[in-house]
């Protein structure tokens, strides 16, 4: 089973009227033949931009972010559970893909040596000295001291 993350917004309500809503949330997930791998409660937080969400706009919201591994073939009908859900101002369902054991590298031992020895910085000054060639020649008024279009 794939791990999604899904950052939930819930309207700004009690406390046990939230921790009612999350119950549903995750009894939707456990009923699916999913399960929990963390929630994490980022508090109360003003939204940057109106929300709208069955029919009423909010403006502040209690924020959640909740990683749970569920069969790919139930993930729509938890959204939409999520989506007739009034409690519920908007929720976001990703798939969290971490990066493959091959495509890390260490490069601490570069990261330690003095900047003008680096890879990264030596790549850097290239590119600057390649791009620093390529700019066009500046016009040549020759012996002419006046340009008549300049104030």
């Amino acid at each position: 089973m794939p791990t999604y993350e899904m950052p939930l917004l819930l309207r700004v309500m009690k406390q046990p009227e939230c921790v009612a809503t999350l119950k549903r949330v995750t009894n939707a997930i456990f009923e699916t033949g999913g399960f929990i791998r963390k929630i994490e409660n980022w508090g109360e937080r003003e939204l940057p931009m109106k929300a709208s969400s069955h029919g009423k706009h909010y403006k502040v919201a209690h924020q959640f972010l909740i990683c749970f591994d569920i069969p790919p073939s139930t993930l729509h009908n938890v959204r939409d559970e999520f989506k007739r859900d009034i409690d519920i101002i908007r929720s976001n369902v990703y798939i969290q893909t971490p990066p493959h054991p091959e495509d890390l590298v260490c490069t601490l031992h570069e990261e330690l040596l003095p900047a003008p020895y680096r890879p990264s910085v030596l790549k850097l000054l290239d590119m600057a000295a390649k791009r620093k060639n390529n700019r066009k020649q500046k016009f040549n008024y020759g012996s002419v001291e006046y340009y008549p279009f300049l104030k």
